[in-house]
């Protein structure tokens, strides 16, 4: 086993347990909630078998699902999460992603902002839909939407910065 999937393994594990003994207990104003287990998806190699990550993806819903017994809803939204990275990528950072020579510690912030961004507000939209499966209540999804996806964009920023090399 190499060292990219070793780091991938710990990773999804960590997130996994992160989200379901902490994170899942954090719910400010009744309906915001962070969903940082989203980082996997965000992080994971972007020059890697597409199949195999849809597969993780996948995985890491179906986890997050079996932990908070909510019926597969988070495992729909990180497969379309992860169906719809590669134009993601395409639209944040352009002709880079087309080379495969991109590092996400090394773009721009504004373009690692907008891919954040998207990612989480497409991966949270789908999941609140999932929970509430009524259009009479898209004020409350869009809500739910909207600030948790805040909190959440806030908290992968943290991450990446805390955990990134160039500033320890």
């Amino acid at each position: 086993m190499n060292n990219s999937a070793l780091a991938n393994t710990a990773r999804f594990i960590g997130l996994i347990l992160l989200q379901v003994l902490i994170l899942n207990n954090i719910n400010f104003m009744g309906y915001i909630n962070p969903y940082l287990y989203v980082l996997f998806i965000l992080l994971y190699p972007f020059n890697s078998n597409q199949s195999f990550f849809l597969i993780l993806s996948f995985f890491l819903g179906l986890s997050i699902d079996i932990f908070e017994d909510s019926g597969g809803i988070h495992a729909a939204a990180c497969l379309i999460a992860a169906f719809v990275r590669p134009n993601l990528l395409r639209f944040s950072f352009g002709v880079s992603y087309d080379h495969q020579n991109i590092r996400l510690s090394t773009t721009p912030f504004g373009a690692r902002f907008s891919y954040i961004l998207l990612m989480v507000l497409i991966h949270h939209f789908i999941l609140f839909s999932l929970e509430m499966f009524s259009l009479s209540h898209i004020i409350l999804i869009l809500k739910k939407t909207l600030f948790s996806s805040i909190f959440t964009v806030i908290l992968v920023i943290l991450s990446l910065s805390l955990f990134n090399k160039k500033f320890r």
